[in-house]
């Protein structure tokens, strides 16, 4: 037999005719037409080489053939339903499932710790991985199931994914403690003056501060760019050099922090999932315990 050729839904309604006895009762409780009911037993009867059922006055009478498939038939559809409400039901507390994350430093060094912690009383055997995922390949991950959520302070349109705003934050600048060109606090003056490392993914290109320096004319002298925030305080306490990154990480560190000098938007953080994980229980489970985090979540 070709299992390729197997359709699960014929022997659905081959239960369904061993049940009722007949084809229309069979159409009846399947809610097909007896037409439809007629045609896939002829399918059915076809694949396995066997009548299946033969007619007696108004009912069918099952063959040797089919009394020895019904109950393996019966067992396989049983698992199957089975299977399908488990993936409706998630009970935290006893899941062992792993959770896949992309994200850059907002995830990592602020909310998911939060959410550990959170998860340690609600999901004690859940785990979470966050690895680094080219966006260029963030939805054939997402579509692959190697990849469950996605986050980043920028905005990513694809009609495969869902996104939910999950933060805010604000640029601040970053330098040396006793900065001598900072005694007096940090003037566009000085902030043009200066050399700044540039935070960025990409080898070239504008980020949201040079934008906001564009609006009003000005241009800043970057001198470094590197591809994590995370790199910038060891660089900066060695140099004159400043920065400009979100203040949920700077407030970490022990460095001088100083408001941008002119007007700049928000930084807004987006959480991305396939959007065929949209109604799973599990995901949605996790958004909402990712959501609640969040709410804690203060920049100010």
């Amino acid at each position: 037999m070709n299992l390729h050729r197997i359709d699960l839904n014929l022997f659905a309604v081959f239960d369904a005719i061993y049940t009722a006895g007949s084809l229309t009762k069979a159409a009846d409780v399947l809610c097909i037409t007896q037409p439809a009911v007629s045609n896939s037993l002829a399918r059915l009867r076809d694949m396995l080489n066997d009548p299946l059922f033969v007619r007696t006055g108004h009912s069918m009478t099952p063959t040797p053939v089919a009394q020895n498939i019904i109950v393996p038939a019966r067992e396989a559809l049983g698992l199957l339903r089975k299977s399908v409400q488990q993936s409706h039901v998630f009970e935290p507390e006893s899941s062992t499932k792993a959770f896949h994350f992309s994200s850059r430093d907002l995830l990592e060094v602020s909310i998911m710790p939060r959410l550990m912690a959170r998860l340690q009383n609600l999901a004690p055997n859940i785990t979470i991985t966050n690895y680094e995922v080219a966006r260029t390949n963030v939805v054939s991950a997402m579509a692959s199931g190697n990849l469950d959520f996605f986050a980043d302070a920028s905005t990513f349109t694809d009609p495969h994914l869902k996104k939910q705003q999950i933060a805010k934050d604000r640029f601040v600048v970053l330098a040396r403690k006793n900065h001598p060109l900072l005694q007096k606090g940090l003037s566009l003056e000085a902030f043009l003056k200066l050399g700044h490392i540039n935070v960025s993914h990409r080898r070239t290109g504008a980020g949201p501060v040079d934008i906001a320096l564009d609006k009003i004319g000005e241009k800043r002298k970057v001198v470094m760019r590197s591809q994590h925030f995370l790199t910038v305080p060891s660089a900066i306490v060695k140099t004159d050099m400043i920065a400009c990154i979100p203040y949920h990480l700077a407030k970490h560190y022990d460095l001088a922090m100083y408001e941008i000098p002119f007007d700049i938007p928000p930084i807004e953080y987006y959480l991305y999932w396939h959007l065929s994980a949209d109604h799973d229980s599990a995901h949605q489970w996790m958004r909402e315990q990712i959501a609640e985090v969040a709410k804690a979540y203060n920049p100010d």
